[in-house]
């Protein structure tokens, strides 16, 4: 199944670079409207602007999908071979053991907000207290 999921994406990766490729410019059709042999194409007056943007497209969306599909083979090859399931997006209780112990009794050397106890630096002046000159 890989292998077919992988040959799919080269081939669509190559079809891509390809029509890319055949596709033309935006300065291209300039000349088109000044009668440059545009009702003579393959695609007709309109060119294949159309036609190679929509298959871009579908090939673009194929190459996504077979992205996603080698990713989800090689998970499923891994798990095999290791013989331990990868992991989802799995939500996890932490156990008591796992959480350290905080004792009750906190002590810090910093000193509390608006407290002057103990300290080297002088409190503030509100600034209520100042005078203001006035002009």
């Amino acid at each position: 199944m890989e292998q077919l999921i992988l040959a799919v994406h080269v081939l669509t990766a190559l079809g891509i670079i390809g029509l890319i490729l055949l596709q033309q410019g935006k300065g291209a059709e300039a000349g088109a409207s000044f009668g440059a042999g545009g009702s003579q194409t393959v695609f007709g007056s309109s060119g294949g602007g159309n036609f190679f943007t929509r298959a871009t497209a579908v090939f673009a969306t194929v190459f996504f999908v077979t992205s996603f599909g080698l990713a989800i083979t090689a998970k499923n090859k891994a798990a095999i071979e290791s013989g331990v399931n990868i992991p989802s997006l799995i939500e996890t209780s932490a156990r008591q053991s796992d959480i350290p112990a905080v004792s009750s009794e906190v002590t810090s050397d910093i000193p509390a907000v608006g407290s002057n106890e103990d300290s080297d630096v002088p409190a503030a002046e509100s600034a209520d207290t100042e005078e203001v000159p006035q002009s």
